[in-house]
This record gives structure tokens, C-alpha cells and sequence, in this order.
């Protein structure tokens, strides 16, 4: 497998982070967003919307990071990550819908603000992230992983990314213990890797 990555993108780290905790061997190839790569002839053949990251399994193509998660899982076969039972697989799939709605407009876009000067309303995204975190804290008061499962699942993956670097959109995480925990466990899992940090002297 083929995983075309970069590094400062919370979307590629969590595809990456995936692949690396399945135990799922694969090549990272860096696309330089800041020098425009994603926008050549030959990316945009694997993503038409330029987009990182792409995952190339032999010739399959998967571009979106969900997506790559979602597929990676069933193809490693049933696990802990994504369960057969519909009902397990209905949680998670809810909280994949956080991941690309209420955490890509709230967290992950005042990051975006405060790192790369996106021209989003910072007020107004900082208090999306919050709101988002308000209801994790309170999910996570009487379960350990985020879609209620006994095991880390796909959804914790794809939650961990932009939450772990929330405060580098000036998102205070330090309100919610219950998250911060959460936080903790999955970077405790085997075969995690940080994601990188773009603001330096930030707790995550």
C-alpha cells in the first residue's frame, strides 16, 4: 500500500495513524502541499479534489481520510476497529459523521486559522470545537472509547487527530479531563505516532 501523506495535515495523520496501529504495512509519500504537488496532473488523477490523503492498495484507489479508515479495517478483516454488529457499526459510523462535520468545522478549522491563516471566523470555530467537546466529555463519563465499544474502533481514530491538536487553534482543552484521558489511552495503543505539531511550545 501507498499512502500519499502530509505530515502537517490532521486528515493524513489520522488515515496514517491507522494503518500504523492495524499494523498494516504501507509507504508514506510526503505531497508537498505548501509547493502546490496536490495540484499536478498526476495527483489529481488519484483525487480530483486534490486532496490529501490517497491511499493506492495495488492499483485501488481511496481518496478521504474516513474512507481510507473504513476500508483499511474491513480489509484487515473484523476486528475491534470496525465490529459486524450493525448496531456497533452504527455508533461508529455516527461519530465518523462528527469527524467530518461538527470536528472539520469546529477544531480542525480553528487550527487551520491559527496555523495557516484560513479565513474562517476564529470566534465562531473555537466555539464549534467547544461545543463538540462539551458532548465528547460527556460521552466519555461512562465508557472508555468514544463510540461506547470495549476495544478502540476507527472512530477514535478519526476523532484523535484535530482533538489532540485543538489547542493549536487556541481550543483549551484543559476543561475536559474525561477527553484529555481519552486522549492519553489512544496514544498509548501499539503503533501510535504523534501528530505533528505546528505551533511550538503548545501542550496537546
Amino acid at each position: 500500500m501507498k499512502l500519499y501523506y502530509y505530515a502537517p495535515s490532521g486528515h493524513a495523520h489520522r488515515a496514517a495513524l491507522f494503518l500504523s496501529l492495524a499494523g498494516i504495512a504501507h509507504e508514506r509519500i510526503e505531497v508537498d502541499l505548501s509547493a502546490g504537488e496536490h495540484r499536478r496532473p498526476e495527483f489529481l488523477a488519484l483525487n480530483a479534489f486534490g486532496e490529501v490523503p490517497v491511499l493506492d492498495d495495488d492499483g485501488i484507489i481511496i481518496p478521504d481520510s474516513l474512507a481510507i479508515l473504513v476500508y483499511a479495517a474491513r480489509k484487515a478483516g473484523p476486528s475491534h476497529w470496525l465490529p459486524d454488529d450493525p448496531v456497533v457499526e452504527a455508533r461508529i459510523q455516527r461519530w465518523l459523521s462528527v469527524a467530518a462535520g461538527k470536528i472539520a468545522y469546529g477544531a480542525c478549522a480553528a487550527r487551520l486559522v491559527a496555523v495557516f491563516g484560513a479565513p474562517f471566523d476564529a470566534d465562531e470555530v473555537i466555539g464549534r470545537a467547544h461545543a463538540t467537546l462539551v458532548v465528547m466529555e460527556q460521552t466519555l463519563e461512562d465508557q472508555r472509547w468514544i463510540a461506547g465499544t470495549q476495544a478502540p474502533s476507527i472512530a477514535d481514530v478519526a476523532l484523535y487527530s484535530y482533538t489532540a491538536r485543538a489547542p493549536e487553534g487556541n481550543v483549551d482543552l484543559s476543561g475536559y479531563p474525561r477527553v484529555q484521558a481519552w486522549l492519553r489511552r489512544v496514544e498509548n495503543l501499539p503503533g501510535f505516532f504523534p501528530f505533528q505539531q505546528v505551533r511550538a511550545g503548545l501542550d496537546a
